[in-house]
């Protein structure tokens, strides 16, 4: 060791070590901050998903059960609503036209219960999206790889504006219909007011609510049984159940799945709302008046074109 000759080089020397000591720390904690910092990027870093969102579409093509072109039929008298919200029960990726139901990539599939006796859809569960807003959201690797030609979403529940004609005045009201194949409904509402059933409904159980002039009109019913359009172009090939609100559209380019994908993927489920709430015009005035007698007929929707951005 050096030999200190004075009380002034002994403390320049302690001072000169205590601050190498104090660098090597300083330097050691720098490397452990980098390595967490390393370790917390790699922990966070986020799978790609395949994102769902809906559109509402009253230009697109009006298409009947087996996805023709289709106008509205005589007696009848239809319009193209104004959406609010809608939920899907059922989701599925097919490779071709000849995939049955079921064994293509299933991504989805609401919440039953057979609370209400027979099976049904469980709306208590229900996740309700406006349009553009994210109804289902997959991670990539949960699809199997492939090429998907088309897109099968079984709807379950739809909440949309509609004119009504009552005492020679035509005003707004919000409709609430559910067109799965049968729902398990506690209770839901319609716009303003609360229906409560506590029990199960078919498809094409529906209700109104409007107001005008300071009076609230509020009515329930349910569409005849087979009544509700559910287009399925590929029916001949791939058939769907009876009384199932599956719709089934192509995409116009394929959706190809690698499962090697780093980004998110956004399908666009548009939907066309094309006269899709349709009445028997029983007074013939060309306008829906249910305190008049028309009667609702048809509320389903007129095709799906699943669209990627």
């Amino acid at each position: 060791m050096k030999r200190l000759t004075s009380l002034k080089e002994n403390i320049a020397y302690f001072d000169a070590q205590t601050k190498t000591k104090l660098m090597r720390k300083l330097f050691s904690l720098l490397f452990i901050v980098a390595a967490l910092t390393s370790c917390s990027k790699k922990s966070t870093t986020t799978e790609a998903h395949v994102n769902f969102i809906f559109k509402f579409d009253s230009t697109q093509v009006r298409l009947n059960n087996v996805g023709s072109p289709s106008g509205v039929i005589a007696g009848h008298k239809a319009q193209s609503p104004k959406f609010n919200f809608m939920s899907a029960h059922y989701v599925e990726l097919d490779l071709n036209q000849f995939a049955a139901i079921g064994s293509g990539a299933v991504l989805y599939r609401a919440a039953e219960t057979t609370a209400g006796g027979t099976n049904a859809i469980d709306f208590s569960k229900a996740t309700l999206a406006t349009e553009g807003q994210t109804f289902l959201s997959v991670p990539v690797s949960s699809i199997t790889p492939g090429t998907y030609n088309w897109l099968r979403v079984s709807l379950a529940y739809q909440n949309y504006k509609v004119n009504v004609t009552a005492g020679g005045n035509t005003f707004s009201a919000t409709v609430a219909s559910f067109i799965g194949f049968r729902s398990y409904i506690q209770s839901y509402k319609v716009k303003d007011s609360t229906v409560t059933v506590n029990g199960n409904r078919d498809q094409g159980y529906w209700a109104f609510e409007a107001s005008t002039s300071g009076v609230g009109v509020l009515r329930s019913g349910q569409a005849p049984a087979g009544a509700t359009t559910v287009p399925n172009p590929i029916f001949a090939s791939s058939p769907i159940p009876a009384g199932s609100c599956l719709v089934t559209g192509q995409f116009g380019i394929p959706l190809v799945i690698t499962g090697k994908e780093t980004g998110d993927i956004t399908i666009v489920v548009s939907l066309s709302t094309n006269k899709s709430f349709e009445w028997i015009d029983s007074d013939g005035n060309n306008t829906f008046d249910p305190l008049n007698g028309d009667a609702v007929a048809d509320m389903g929707i007129r095709g799906l074109i699943p669209i990627r951005q």
